[in-house]
């Protein structure tokens, strides 16, 4: 079995973590030693993240880090489509998400790699490749409810993230190494701390297959 981790590292000023380093001497009877302590303060949108429906005031179901079902994120099957868009690309459409899939999609997660292996920082202008209505209601009628793609909104802003989450669809974003994902359907795995009331934070990602 291959096992992928498709975490981003946190980069760029802005999501580097604070992190405050302490140390405390313990001491008993019987032992002596050294806790270090760490305190962190960190963007939600650090590296690779996951948003959950209430990401958006108006979507929001419920559903957040703290009560998440496991079943929705543990080693879910996910149905892997592969593109190869270069910077500038625009649209990717519902036709062509079937096409390059063979078919409809009938997992409950779906993984799109739309960028092929040149999404590295860069590479790729941001938003310059993104889904189309179309394709964000191909991926509604699906039925997936966790979506992980390296392209989503457009700089236009035209409602990808309302619509996903109106459907109830979980999403990670700025996922790595979706290219090595070489089966077409693979086990998905989101992992993150159950933080009370919060809708959107870095989570850790693996697939294995």
């Amino acid at each position: 079995m291959a096992v992928v981790d498709l975490t981003m590292d946190f980069i760029g000023e802005r999501f580097q973590p604070d992190i405050e380093r302490s140390e405390k001497f313990l001491q008993s009877g019987k032992t002596a030693y050294t806790g270090v302590v760490y305190k962190i303060t960190h963007d939600g949108m650090s590296g690779t993240y996951i948003d959950f429906p209430g990401h958006i005031a108006e979507t929001d179901n419920g559903i957040y880090a703290d009560n998440c079902p496991l079943e929705k994120v543990y080693r879910v099957p996910a149905s892997v489509i592969h593109l190869d868009h270069r910077s500038g690309d625009g649209a990717v459409s519902a036709a062509e998400l079937e096409t390059a899939f063979g078919g409809k999609v009938s997992t409950e997660a779906l993984i799109i790699n739309a960028l092929g292996s040149n999404a590295n920082a860069g590479e790729i202008e941001l938003r310059s490749v993104y889904l189309d209505d179309s394709a964000v209601d191909w991926i509604i009628a699906s039925n997936c409810k966790l979506l992980v793609s390296d392209i989503y909104e457009s700089e236009a802003l035209h409602g990808v993230f309302l619509k996903l989450f109106g459907a109830g669809i979980i999403t990670v974003c700025l996922p790595v190494n979706l290219w090595k994902l070489t089966a077409p359907q693979v086990q998905l795995t989101a992992l993150f701390a159950r933080m009370p009331q919060v809708t959107q934070l870095p989570c850790r990602l693996v697939a294995e297959f």
